[in-house]
């Protein structure tokens, strides 16, 4: 799955993973892991964060386990947060809930977002997206297109069962 939501941006310069990274892994990344591991969402984009260069002016924030994502998700994502006066876009789904773990920022505002939230709270540790978002101004984005989201995440056998019969 990780291999499907890296090339979903394969023009993104650099690519960079919070947590392991398989030795088998096809297309080269960045990694890095929150310290201390297991910290959760918020201490994983701060740790992400620190590798991304200053003249990056957007960066997408994706969970791991989005095999359905395309490139395509990522350009109308993208093209939103240009183009609104916000300062990142997701996808709500059919059920208005936004999909924090798949949205295109703008990179500066991402880093103020999460200092902010650590002076608010002194500690990244366990802090949730949701908390993240206090500090953010988002453009919900609804897919239109046939077929399945974009955003569909595999937490469970089932899941992959499900995204595995939407994918052929």
């Amino acid at each position: 799955m990780l291999t499907r939501v890296l090339a979903a941006v394969h023009d993104a310069d650099p690519r960079i993973v919070v947590g392991p990274v398989p030795p088998d892994l096809p297309v080269p990344v960045h990694s890095t892991r929150e310290q201390p591991p297991g910290g959760g969402p918020v201490a994983a984009t701060a740790a992400g964060l620190a590798l991304v260069p200053e003249g990056v002016t957007f960066t997408a924030l994706l969970a791991a386990d989005l095999p359905l994502l395309t490139g395509e998700a990522i350009d109308v994502l993208r093209l939103t947060a240009e183009s609104a006066p916000m300062q990142g876009a997701v996808y709500r789904d059919a059920e208005g809930r936004r999909q924090l773990l798949c949205g295109v920022w703008r990179t500066a505002a991402l880093r103020e977002a999460v200092e902010r939230l650590r002076e608010a709270r002194g500690d990244l540790h366990g802090a949730s997206v949701r908390e993240l978002m206090e500090y953010l101004r988002v453009a919900e984005v609804s897919w239109r297109r046939p077929g399945p989201p974009p955003w569909f995440d595999c937490d469970t056998d089932d899941d992959l069962r499900t995204a595995e019969e939407w994918a052929r």
